[in-house]
């Protein structure tokens, strides 16, 4: 079996040097061996399950379902029954976060509808941003261009 260097293991997968070493040193793929030199190791199992945590966080799964689903055997090893309970959950979450953004989606065109666009202080976007039905929860919090969180 081929051995790989970080490098290599990380074009070949497309999860970055920082990410890998990461997931390592978390316990989400297993530490490789090392060489006489002390570099790292990989073989194609760490590709396999690398490929495998990307595709998975690509598809919203949270690292805590993907750490799971490593568990019962990772790739061709886990029962489907047990990953299917794992997906159904996410599936839930996903619809409610597909419904959270209709109500947005609904909340934002009809200010934007209202919304006159002339020069002028009466604005329904902004009445919409200030209407206090919308008051975030305590555990709200939104950042702007990179600053800390608004809560």
């Amino acid at each position: 079996m081929r051995s790989l260097a970080i490098g290599d293991l990380s074009r070949r997968t497309g999860v970055n040097i920082e990410t890998i070493r990461y997931f390592e040193k978390v316990g989400l793929i297993a530490a490789p061996p090392r060489t006489d030199g002390g570099h790292r190791s990989y073989d194609e199992s760490h590709v396999r399950v690398l490929r495998f945590i990307r595709s998975a966080r690509e598809l919203g799964f949270a690292p805590d379902e993907v750490r799971a689903i490593l568990r019962l055997g990772g790739p061709g090893a886990a029962h489907c029954d047990e990953v299917r309970e794992i997906a159904t959950h996410h599936l839930e979450r996903v619809r409610a976060k597909i419904a959270d953004l209709e109500e947005l989606q609904n909340l934002i065109a009809n200010a934007v509808e209202h919304c006159s666009g002339k020069a002028t202080p009466d604005c329904a976007v902004i009445d919409m941003l200030q209407r206090p039905e919308r008051n975030q929860t305590d555990d709200t919090a939104i950042a702007l261009d990179g600053e800390a969180p608004i809560t």
